[in-house]
């Protein structure tokens, strides 16, 4: 029997706009992998960029049924997009031991925003 397992997450664009301005690229170090603050650095606000992001990889989380214990950590997960924008994952340590022991493969995210939220979908099979 194939196990489908599905996350989803909401936040609120002004709450990540609040860390950018307190906390700067020490928040963007915790939070996104040098690719994404890459990516990040290509938006005049990258507010909505990082909250995707955020949203992405809490719904990863929530897939994969862990939360934020143990040694996960936000750079675990890396979500770029492709040649045509769709977002695409990759995982890291601690989370990628999980979904392996999960025996979960291809795991895929839908990132949505809108100037007030971002919200994310992630879906795995195993």
């Amino acid at each position: 029997m194939t196990d489908l397992r599905h996350g989803i997450d909401l936040v609120e664009c002004a709450r990540i706009a609040r860390m950018l301005a307190k906390h700067g690229e020490r928040f963007l170090e915790r939070v996104l992998t040098p690719a994404e603050r890459a990516q990040a650095a290509r938006h005049k606000d990258p507010t909505q960029f990082v909250a995707g992001r955020w949203a992405a990889k809490e719904a990863i989380l929530k897939m994969i049924g862990t939360g934020w214990r143990g040694q996960i950590a936000w750079t675990d997960m890396e979500v770029l997009p492709d040649a045509l924008g769709q977002p695409l994952v990759t995982l890291h340590g601690e989370t990628a031991a999980v979904a392996a022991r999960l025996g979960l493969s291809d795991v895929r995210v839908s990132i949505t925003h809108t100037r007030q939220h971002a919200a994310a979908v992630a879906i795995a099979v195993g």
